[in-house]
């Protein structure tokens, strides 16, 4: 893999906003470094997509977190919510349950019906499968169903179970949706080192609340290469 510019590798970042931090601090941040996106609370989608104003930086709106366990019309009420607040993008929790009860044919119901709203819109959806929790065949079986009806992003976790993100099922998830879908990876990516890990393993979006740690590391890794 070429070496990436500082600028490059934000382009990767989705940036999750804090609620305990200032607003307006953090969207500076994401402005000035040119992350690709803002993850955001559902209720907090219409701040933060004023605060990024003409800043070409994505608002990502979160819907059923974090455990998906929501019915899918629910999903579908708040998912148009933030689509009418602004969202460019929604991260939801896919419904784990039936996941994990291998009730395929609801699995696919909602993925299809979210994926297809989203489209209508202009808006990215990214499907949390949560990883940790499933076994090889489970993610296996997502990602076909995935393949078929077609979610902008398969995402690998919310970041607040057990474990987040491993390079082994990013590329596991990869070699199964190949080009329909991309995969976002989230959970524990804290330094540049690991980030630059997923990109290869094949990732094309990761979250983080660790951007500016991260991606200025990265700088000072680039300084001590001159």
């Amino acid at each position: 893999m070429e070496l990436l510019s500082v600028k490059e590798l934000a382009k990767y970042l989705d940036h999750v906003i804090e609620i305990d931090h200032d607003f307006e601090e953090q969207t500076a941040f994401a402005r000035n470094y040119g992350v690709a996106c803002c993850a955001v609370a559902e209720n907090n989608v219409a701040d933060i997509k004023a605060l990024l104003k003409n800043s070409g930086v994505m608002v990502s709106g979160a819907v059923a977190f974090p455990g998906g366990d929501s019915m899918p019309d629910a999903k579908i009420i708040d998912v148009q919510r933030c689509i009418d607040l602004g969202a460019d993008e929604v991260d939801y929790v896919i419904n784990l349950t039936e996941l994990k009860q291998h009730r395929w044919c609801m699995v696919e119901e909602e993925m299809g019906r979210i994926a297809e709203l989203c489209r209508k819109n202009g808006v990215a959806d990214k499907a949390i499968i949560e990883t940790c929790l499933l076994t090889r065949e489970e993610k296996i079986r997502v990602c076909e169903i995935a393949k078929e009806v077609r979610p902008a992003f398969i995402k690998t976790s919310t970041g607040m179970r057990s474990a987040g993100a491993s390079v082994e099922d990013v590329r596991l998830l990869r070699s199964i949706v190949g080009d329909s879908c991309k995969i976002k990876a989230a959970g524990g990516i804290r330094t540049y080192y690991i980030a630059l890990a997923m990109i290869e393993a094949g990732a094309d979006r990761m979250g983080t609340s660790s951007a500016k740690k991260l991606l200025d590391g990265y700088a000072a890794y680039l300084e001590s290469l001159k």
